[in-house]
């Protein structure tokens, strides 16, 4: 699913840089990324998106070089193909639980806001415990199911990939691990693969690969 090589990243203006001489990821697994706070967590999953371009190197997501794509061809490639979980959720206030979930349909054309769509959205939403919530603001919920909101956006596209950037960072302990259960069972019931940054050490027994993004190569703030 995700294949790096050789890759080097710098910012235009200087002071990071993040070398990744080689980098592996297989389809179905899921894989956490740590490191230290300016260790080049949030840039690598940048690259394998294609937010980022490398200034060299080789990056394969999905078996797409996304590194040879134009900025266009990679907006298309990660709206049908990537899912993201945001550390802050991103919601948007003034849509309810239900359209915020279905956000991704407004933002490409290759995806269809049809019926399935619209019933795939409920049944993720039911999945998740959200069934109950679908006309509510994001602001009348718990962190928590905000959380779940989240999740079920990234996954509302059946995209291959799942990226997650600290999803569980905000959350308490318990809340912390039902998200992250959740998360599993989404992606295993999908055969999606999972790459999740985090800082919680206390989860890596749970991921089958542990990435240390600090390990890789030279990266500085």
């Amino acid at each position: 699913m995700i294949s790096l090589h050789d890759v080097r990243f710098e910012y235009p203006h200087g002071g990071f840089s993040l070398d990744v001489p080689d980098l592996t990821v297989a389809s179905g697994t899921r894989t956490a990324a740590i490191g230290p706070s300016g260790s080049g967590k949030t840039t690598l999953l940048n690259l394998i998106s294609g937010i980022e371009r490398p200034g060299s190197g080789e990056v394969r997501t999905a078996g797409v070089r996304v590194d040879r794509l134009s900025p266009a061809a990679r907006r298309s490639f990660r709206s049908t193909t990537v899912g993201f979980v945001f550390q802050e959720f991103l919601l948007l206030e003034y849509l309810d639980v239900l359209d915020n979930i279905l956000y991704p349909y407004r933002l490409h054309p290759e995806l269809r806001l049809d019926a399935s769509a619209r019933s795939r959205a409920r049944g993720l939403a039911s999945d998740l415990g959200l069934a109950s919530l679908l006309d509510r603001r994001p602001s009348e919920l718990s962190q928590g199911e905000r959380q779940r909101i989240a999740i079920a956006r990234a996954l509302v596209t059946e995209p291959a990939l799942i990226l997650a950037d600290e999803p569980t960072g905000n959350l308490d302990p318990a809340t912390k691990q039902q998200a992250l259960d959740l998360l599993f069972e989404q992606c295993e019931a999908r055969s999606t693969t999972l790459l999740m940054v985090t800082h919680d050490h206390g989860l890596l027994d749970q991921f089958a690969q542990v990435v240390d993004v600090d390990a890789l190569g030279p990266a500085k703030a």
